[in-house]
């Protein structure tokens, strides 16, 4: 599956920009003296040797290895690029790495081995066994897949999975369940009609099988036609699972009234009229990558009664891996199991369909851009993006284990184990990935006002690929065609708006006369209104202003209050704002926290105070967080009687008064606001609580614009920012030298706020 033209660069420059690959291995203790190091290496580190040497079992206390798995490949089967090699499968070995830790905080070792016998590839693995808690192997080729798993369950006593067979089936067992019961059908009376008969086919049809599917009503199909029982080219994991002998039927003639359809295979082989002769309320689960085997458009279009699953994240009902295999590994890690059994799988699969039935977060339907996403035809397992199932299926899977007997430190407490789960990932920090999701599923006009710079063009290049938004660029067209021919990007159609060529005199003019009629009280001459909006970010001011744009990026060549102006003059304030203010997202290993104001107001007063934390509130709400504030100063609730710290306590009693159901304190000292125990201990009347504070306010400019660049620049955390609050419509000004991801982010969040107009 080579990517496009295109994306070729741009995925070359990911891999390799920094430092290349996409992992990378970082203490977990300190090191940052003499004592240190003699303590994680000689002499100390003897210590938990010799611990471990009289008892084995303590290698999981003192060493990583309850939470690391090995990704393990030969790359004989690489996605859908064959046998390239164990080098070139690297790439995607890394990648499962990064989802690995990304969706269950589980950390990895990738291994690429260079030997297609199995007996070799099994005895290297064997010996790798005291490294790992668990090993997870990729891209294998069948039947050699099959081979390879049995014998390491048979030899060690870790988990081991092979996600292409099992992946796939766990989750669309529990799109099948689901599907099956909307439909009214019982598992042991549907017909199935299987196209493909590789590792993945064959692990669904016997995880079906463990659901209480009939392999009489099994027709699978693999390129050879209908695997019968007098084929002669079947390899044993296939034999089994075979059909009766003489029993010749084409994939049109076993489609015939069939309740269900399991596609892995390729690309348009099921036709609409094959979907058309199924039965009543029929299961197509096409999830042929990235073509399905019928589209999804094609199907519902010949039968509206279809339940329908693909493997694409565009349709609904996506059947993806990362479903399962982070969170089916660390169940299996946190009660040191010894394998994943059929228990272990079956209660992923059940587990997942049973959180389709629940509520869903308002933070998915806020990715999704829905309403209320709920349990029906068209959301029979959950997304991706839902936060809960670390904690769903990763205890389901648990107790599946101690529950078979495969479990050597069963969990007593599970609600500290719940718990535990719930901070391994500090779940409320996937707030970019939510805002993402939105900007794509209604993406609007984005004016870039400083288009003739190659790195606000890689931006537009990304937010195109990613659906965000529809870009509007403001520039010479010369030039900037120019600078995408000597970077080889192609922009498509994208719209250029060379506002300073003649074709655009008169848009020029209008704009010079409406700025006058808006300044003219304030000492601008026609002159100079024709000459203001002759500049990019007037320009695009007024392109916001007069609705042909919904949203402005700006500011990464300029200085700030230069950016900041024509939005203030042009667009305004939001009605009943008396002030315009700044926020920052940073994106914190213990989850995000928003930083007020950092950009404008240089010593606010105290209904200044109350302003800027109104509104930073209702941004923070936007996100789909309920913020928990903290007016911050260096007194704690008048411990001392300086200026900022009599503004900040006033400012909090205001606001107490005003909105008796926020979670809002002060004044405090910043280590106050995380330090829960300390704030119980001496302050038990504090309205945090046993909560930690999200939103920051600061009692002005310099405070809160040093705390946020020590902060992001000393802890190396990821911002999302100036975002501007007030305006009228969605102005950004970008930081000087922002980067292509800020640039995207912020571009997301403008879309996010024109999607949900003040």
């Amino acid at each position: 599956m080579p990517t496009s033209s295109i994306l070729k660069q741009d995925a070359l420059e990911y891999h390799a920009g920094g430092k290349p690959g996409k992992i990378e291995v970082k203490p977990t203790k300190s090191t940052a003296t003499q004592r240190d190091l003699s303590l994680a290496y000689s002499p100390g580190v003897a210590e938990p040797c010799l611990e471990i040497a009289a008892n084995i079992e303590k290698v999981y206390d003192y060493t990583a290895k309850g939470n690391l798995v090995g990704v393990i490949s030969n790359g004989t089967a690489v996605l859908g690029l064959g046998n390239i090699g164990p080098e070139a499968s690297k790439p995607v070995m890394e990648g499962k790495g990064v989802l690995f830790k990304v969706f269950s905080d589980i950390d990895v070792f990738d291994l690429e081995l260079a030997c297609t016998d199995p007996d070799q590839f099994v005895e290297t693995v064997v010996n790798l066994e005291p490294t790992f808690g668990g090993i997870n192997l990729e891209d294998i080729k069948s039947p050699e897949c099959f081979e390879i798993e049995d014998k390491l369950k048979e030899r060690l006593k870790i988990p081991i999975m092979h996600d292409d067979q099992h992946g796939t089936a766990i989750i669309s067992s529990a799109a099948l369940i689901n599907a099956l019961e909307i439909v009214g059908k019982n598992i042991e009376e549907a017909r199935f009609v299987i196209s493909g008969a590789g590792a993945a086919a064959i692990s669904c049809v016997k995880l079906y099988l463990k659901l209480g599917a009939r392999i009489e009503n099994f027709y699978i199909f693999d390129k050879d036609g209908l695997v019968s029982k007098d084929r002669t080219d079947l390899n044993p994991y296939l034999a089994p699972l075979a059909g009766p002998a003489g029993h010749a039927v084409t994939l049109a003639e076993a489609m015939q009234g069939a309740d269900v359809f399991l596609g892995l295979s390729v690309g348009n082989i099921l036709k609409p009229d094959m979907v058309a002769t199924m039965a009543a309320q029929p299961i197509v689960f096409a999830m042929a990558n990235p073509t399905p085997e019928i589209g999804y458009e094609e199907a519902k279009a010949v039968r509206e009664d279809l339940i329908m699953a693909t493997g694409r994240s565009d349709f609904p009902n996506q059947v993806n891996n990362v479903l399962g295999f982070p969170f089916i590994f660390r169940g299996a890690l946190d009660v040191r199991a010894t394998e994943i059994n059929d228990e272990m799988k079956l209660a992923a699969a059940k587990a997942l369909a049973c959180l389709a039935k629940k509520p869903v977060p308002d933070i998915v339907n806020l990715a999704y851009n829905e309403k209320s996403l709920s349990f029906g035809p068209d959301y029979i397992i959950p997304k991706p993006v839902d936060p809960r199932l670390i904690t769903t299926v990763s205890m389901a899977v648990a107790k599946a284990a101690m529950e078979s007997g495969v479990a050597t430190k069963p969990i007593s407490n599970w609600e500290a184990y719940e718990l535990q789960l719930a901070k391994r990932l500090g779940l409320d920090n996937q707030v970019m990935k939510f805002i993402l999701k939105r900007a794509k599923s209604k993406p609007k006009r984005i004016l870039f006002a400083d288009a003739e710079n190659l790195k606000v063009l890689k931006a537009v290049r990304e937010v195109l690929d990613e659906g965000i938004a529809k870009p509007i660029l403001l520039g010479s067209r010369v030039k900037i065609q120019a600078i995408c021919d000597e970077n080889h990007l192609d922009l498509g159609d994208t719209e250029i708006m060379d506002f300073k060529h003649a074709d655009n005199a008169d848009l020029v003019a209008e704009f010079a006369e409406l700025f006058y009629e808006k300044r003219k009280r304030r000492g601008v001459t026609r002159w100079e209104a024709n000459k203001q909006v002759r500049k990019s970010n007037y320009f695009a001011a007024m392109m916001l202003e007069t609705n042909r744009a919904d949203g402005v990026i700006s500011g990464l060549t300029k200085n700030y209050p230069e950016s900041i102006r024509p939005a203030l003059q042009i667009i305004g304030k939001q009605k009943g704002v008396k002030k315009v203010s700044g926020m920052y997202l940073l994106l914190s290993q213990k989850g995000p926290l928003f930083f007020s104001d950092t950009t404008v107001n240089f010593d606010p007063t105290v209904e200044d105070i109350v302003e800027i934390t109104e509104l930073t509130a209702k941004a923070v709400k936007r996100f789909n967080i309920i913020p928990r504030i903290a007016l911050l100063s260096y007194s704690n609730f008048g411990s001392a009687d300086g200026a900022d710290a009599i503004k900040m306590r006033q400012a909090t009693q205001i606001l107490q008064e005003k909105h008796p159901d926020w979670i809002i304190e002060g004044e405090m000292q910043a280590h106050l606001a995380f330090d829960k125990e300390l704030r119980q201990q001496n302050y038990p009347f504090a309205a945090l609580g046993n909560d930690t504070a999200n939103t920051l306010i600061f009692p002005n400019l310099s405070a809160a614009n040093i705390a946020y660049n020590l902060l992001k620049e000393a802890a190396d955390i990821e911002y999302v920012g100036p975002i501007l609050l007030g305006l009228g419509k969605p102005t950004h000004i970008l930081q000087l030298g922002a980067s292509v991801r800020e640039i995207v982010n912020m571009v997301a969040i403008a879309v996010v706020e024109a999607q949900s107009p003040q």
